[in-house]
């Protein structure tokens, strides 16, 4: 009869474990998908940027070049 009370915390106590691991890798893994989205955000953003930031150089070359195409050059 002994062995019976002994084994009933032991079952109770790994019955926690495993619900406190089931709530941790749950929580891990929606940790994990937010990063990924959240990452996946700022890449598109960051390219986003670059291609903006390359429009604007490009407009401003060619601002550049019109700008010494219509000022006469002094002699």
């Amino acid at each position: 009869m002994s062995s019976k009370k002994t084994d009933e915390p032991s079952k109770a106590a790994g019955n926690g474990t495993d619900e406190l691991t089931a709530v941790v890798e749950e929580l891990l893994d929606s940790l994990s998908t937010k990063f990924t989205t959240v990452s996946s955000e700022i890449f598109a953003k960051m390219d986003d940027m670059t291609r903006r930031l390359d429009n604007l150089e490009s407009a401003l070359q060619a601002s550049e070049e019109k700008l010494s195409n219509v000022t006469p050059k002094r002699e």
